[in-house]
Order: C-alpha cells, then sequence, then structure tokens
C-alpha cells in the first residue's frame, strides 16, 4: 500500500488532475463529478483521476481509515484468481468494468505465466478506455471495448471481442468490483445471458462490497458513494453466493479478499477489515 502523500504526489495536481501527457482527456468527461473508477485509481496510487475523485476518496478514508487496504486486498485478489485460472488451463479472459489499468492488471498478471493469453477489457468510463488504448498499443493479444457492462450484446458482437475470443473454448470472465454498481433487480438476468454464453469449464471470478459485518461504517461509506456517478449496492454473503448460480465454487467459496487463496502475508485481520466478498467458480 502507498501513502496518502504519495498518491496525491502521482495525482500532480494541474487543471485536470493527470498527470501531463494526459492533458488530451476525452471532451466528454465532467471532471467535477467523481467516479467510482478514477477514485478507485487513486486509491491504488494511480494518476488517472481528478481533485474531485481524490477529494472524494479523502472523504472514504474519513469513514473508513482502511480504504487503501480495501482497494489494495482486491487488486491482490483479481491477481490470484487470474494465476488460478491459468494455472486451470484457461488462455483467455474477458475483464467486465475494468477501470484504470493500474499495476497488476488482468493482462500483466496473466503474461507472467503465459504471455500468449489474450485479455479483453471493458468498461465505459472514458478515461478509462482511452488510457487503457494507450497502455495497449503495442500488445496484440490485449484489447479493451468501450460499453456498459450491462449491455452484453455489444460487448459480445464487439470486433475487439471476436478477434480475441473463442467463445466456444473456456473463457475466464472477470467482474471484480463491478456488480455492487448494479441494482438487484437487473444482477440475475445480466449473469444469465454472461453465462449462457460461456463454454465449460469457463471461470468466473466475482468481488463485491456489502456491509454484513460493519453496517454502520459501511452506510457512511454509502453515503460517501452517493455523491458520486455511481451510488453502490451492498450483498450479503449470502446473497453474493447466488451470483455463482450455474457454477460449482472454487474452495474457499465466498470469503474476504484477502482469504481467498492467499499466501500468508496477504491475510488481513480481522478479515472484515477488507470489506468485499470475493468467490471464483467453474462452470459445469
Amino acid at each position: 500500500m502507498i501513502s496518502s502523500s504519495t498518491a496525491a504526489e502521482a495525482g500532480h495536481d494541474n487543471r485536470e488532475g493527470l498527470m501531463p501527457e494526459q492533458n488530451s482527456f476525452p471532451t466528454e468527461v465532467d471532471h467535477t463529478r467523481p467516479n467510482p473508477a478514477r477514485i478507485y485509481d487513486y486509491g491504488l496510487g494511480g494518476h488517472h483521476n481528478f481533485a474531485a475523485d481524490r477529494d472524494q476518496f479523502e472523504k472514504l478514508l474519513e469513514v473508513d481509515p482502511d480504504a487503501r487496504l480495501v482497494v489494495s486486498a482486491n487488486r491482490a485478489f483479481l491477481r490470484r484468481a487470474v494465476r488460478y485460472c491459468l494455472r486451470q488451463g484457461i488462455t483467455q479472459f474477458l475483464d467486465l468494468g475494468s477501470g484504470i489499468p493500474t499495476v497488476g492488471n488482468v493482462h500483466e498478471a496473466a503474461h507472467q505465466l503465459n504471455p500468449r493469453a489474450r485479455v479483453v477489457y471493458v468498461d465505459n468510463e472514458p478515461i478509462a478506455v482511452a488510457h487503457t488504448r494507450r497502455l495497449l498499443r503495442e500488445n496484440d493479444n490485449a484489447e479493451i471495448v468501450q460499453a456498459d457492462l450491462r449491455d452484453p450484446e455489444a460487448i459480445l458482437r464487439a470486433p475487439e471481442t471476436q478477434r480475441l475470443l473463442d467463445l466456444s473454448k473456456p473463457v475466464g470472465l472477470m467482474m471484480v468490483a463491478v456488480l455492487h454498481w448494479v441494482p438487484s433487480a437487473d444482477v440475475a438476468g445480466l449473469l444469465s445471458r454472461y453465462r449462457e454464453v460461456l463454454a465449460p469449464g469457463s471461470y468466473l471470478a466475482i468481488s463485491h462490497l456489502t456491509s454484513e459485518h460493519l453496517p454502520e461504517q459501511m452506510g457512511e461509506v454509502e453515503d460517501v458513494f452517493a455523491e458520486t456517478t455511481e451510488p453502490v449496492v451492498y450483498r450479503p454473503r449470502s446473497e453474493a453466493a447466488k451470483l455463482f448460480e450455474g457454477f460449482e465454487l472454487v474452495p474457499p467459496g465466498v470469503v474476504y479478499t484477502s482469504q481467498w487463496q492467499s499466501e500468508p502475508y496477504e491475510m488481513v485481520e480481522p478479515p472484515e477489515r477488507t470489506k468485499i466478498w470475493a468467490a471464483v467458480g467453474r462452470k459445469l
């Protein structure tokens, strides 16, 4: 984890709130309203965020001093889930709601073990898309689709998806820290659509914010996110488990992020400090 001062230095508070080479950010971006993807980027020490995003993360720290721990533990789970999928023979990944790529993103984790692994990122946040495209200019095995994860058809029909992914073969579907931005009424149908196009043997990785063990504190966190472009939706462990209908959960099942197949140095005590459920399932 990095200190708050280090993250602030990484932000370089010019007019746009971005590093100088990012001054040509997409014109449709409202840099006055905080966005969860950019808040997350700042929490991880990234510099693709605006002053409003940094201010909002500082508000999170006021109500949850473990906010940096939450985002770093979630990113560590993502890396472990990718490596697990690779060890099971998965060579292609679809990362929905990928956000702004920072250290330890899917293609970096995957290519450490298999440089030929193929990755399609999906996000609707313009800065995440623009920066990812720049990052992947020299990489033939990874691309990004600008789309909303709630529009599966647009994602599946996208040229980038069709070029890189063979859906007749198993895929690693990553939905990490993204479903808590999707209203409850939409989740079951959305997951059903993705599930039906996945080949047997595919894997689904999900992490999801919860208020189950710290309701008062997470109520304050909810209030902070209510001021952003995407209000948060919490789900208890029982509901998180239901997200894996049609999948067989991989041990240890639905646990806090730092508990999922982690090394001793990655454990957090008490685990509920990480505030996020995590699990991986295999399609039957």
